[in-house]
């Protein structure tokens, strides 16, 4: 979404929908990519490289990454999508030069949805980086018919 003076806007949410609870699966699912994205998020903060979040970040379990989002976070801005951080197995492919600063913005995300299982689940949150840590700029919630 492109929003106020040009600045992109970045966030996904998985819903359930219908009038039936969420099955074992679906929350199964849901906690698998809440936790990959509050992970990651905790990573960030001033004075971290790119590189460094690609080695550490959480990494999906075997039976979800070959669905995987294609990239761990991306930064926002007045483009989308740049620059990107990696998974650790595909940091020979990608992994750019680059060190967290107070004012950028960076979009933590996750598809968590194993191969043959007909569900998913996508998350995304937007991060501002500060002077001290960073701060949750996506505050629509999570659907809590998913989150336990």
């Amino acid at each position: 979404m492109i929003g106020p003076y040009g600045y992109c806007a970045d966030i996904s949410r998985t819903w359930l929908c219908g009038d039936r609870p969420a099955s074992g699966t679906q929350r199964d699912l849901f906690a698998v990519a809440r936790q990959h994205i509050d992970e990651n998020r905790a990573l960030l903060k001033p004075g971290v490289h790119l590189r460094e979040l690609t080695e550490k970040s959480d990494r999906l379990p075997e039976a979800y990454r070959a669905h995987r989002y294609p990239v761990v976070m991306h930064g926002v801005g007045l483009c989308d999508e740049y620059p990107i951080v990696v998974y650790p197995e595909d940091a020979e492919h990608a992994v750019y030069d680059a060190v967290l600063a107070p004012g950028m913005v960076l979009c933590v995300e996750a598809y968590v949805g194993a191969e043959g299982g007909g569900e998913g689940v996508k998350l995304e949150e937007q991060v501002l980086i500060t002077d001290t840590g960073s701060e949750t700029l996506s505050h629509y919630p999570f659907d809590p018919a998913l989150d336990r």
